[in-house]
């Protein structure tokens, strides 16, 4: 193909040639979308439906949630279409959006967790002024911001990967990525790979850095806490947010900011599947297994019919 005016439809590699192995692709993508859906939903509903969950850190949990539901939904049912009928086509329009809509859920789940961050650090750090600094009407500017940037960032990344002239239309991965679309270009790639720097550099860098002086100053404050009990417990609000944080920065980085020709296929699908797939399943595991608050307010959900029930039945007759 001479030129991206040619292009209509992209091809993608997917997983396997073989139809009897892209049912069992299938099997296995259908059960993690269904665990990702299941674990995001209860986090949002046990929040929505808990008074004592109703502060920052859990509203921006919920917009996590959120993100990480609208980020595998991107990708995973329509490589779970693919595998099903065996076919790894997708057209320019549907690239396009894809493209679109994986950079704007990745982007503002970033921003994100750099929020998550700011309201860790004050929450620890100044406690006694957290209600003023953390107020509703910041904590929803905080996230606003957040999304207005992945609108903004997306559109930018999105219109200058499909400026490029086209070779081939053969993706090498089983949806359609920034890195693997460049990989087709008959063009100098130079301004574009100076934009992604200046994108790195002057937005992810910041946030990153952000993020772990905030954490510097958290563990400072968590270790003067005289009490074990107090340092467990700040400790628990912390950590899986900082798990969350490597897991994301270290794939994410890797798939978006590596030169293009210095991977192989292989390392690049497993990297897409690390940074697309893995974080919506495990950052609700991550952020429940050691949050008893949250746990409760998912058990008394799950449990509320029961609950109920026993309530009526042994409550006295008048």
């Amino acid at each position: 193909m001479t030129n991206s005016s040619t292009v209509t439809t992209f091809l993608l590699l997917g997983f396997s040639d073989s139809w009897e192995q892209n049912i069992w692709y299938f099997i296995l993508l259908l059960v993690v979308y269904l665990a990702a859906l299941t674990a995001n939903f209860l986090i949002i509903s046990a929040v929505s439906t808990d008074q004592h969950l109703h502060t920052p850190m859990y509203f921006f949990l919920v917009n996590l949630s959120v993100v990480d539901l609208g980020c595998i939904s991107v990708t995973i049912p329509n490589a779970m279409i693919n595998s099903l009928f065996n076919t790894w086509e997708i057209s320019y329009s549907g690239c396009v959006a894809q493209v679109y809509s994986l950079f704007f859920f990745l982007i503002v789940d970033f921003f994100l967790l750099t929020d998550m961050a700011y309201d860790r650090y004050v929450a620890i750090c100044d406690p006694l002024h957290y209600e003023t600094v953390m107020d509703r009407t910041v904590c929803i500017k905080m996230a606003a911001s957040a999304w207005a940037a992945g609108l903004l960032y997306s559109g930018l990344h999105t219109g200058s990967t499909f400026a490029i002239t086209f070779c081939s239309n053969v993706i090498n991965q089983f949806f359609c990525e920034i890195p693997q679309l460049l990989k087709l270009s008959c063009d100098n790639l130079y301004l574009i790979e100076v934009g992604v720097l200046v994108f790195g550099v002057f937005v992810i860098f910041p946030c990153f850095g952000f993020i772990i002086v905030s954490y510097v100053y958290i563990f400072k404050s968590v270790l003067k806490i005289p009490t074990t009990q107090g340092r467990n417990k700040a400790f628990s609000t912390c950590i899986p947010h900082l798990t969350v944080v490597s897991l994301f920065v270290s794939t994410g980085s890797f798939a978006y900011l590596k030169p293009n020709s210095q991977s192989s296929s292989d390392l690049d699908l497993m990297f897409a599947i690390l940074y697309s797939v893995v974080p919506p399943l495990m950052n609700p595991i991550i952020y429940t297994m050691r949050n008893r608050d949250i746990k409760t307010a998912i058990w008394k959900m799950i449990d509320c019919g029961n609950f109920s029930e026993r309530k009526a039945r042994f409550s006295p007759t008048i």
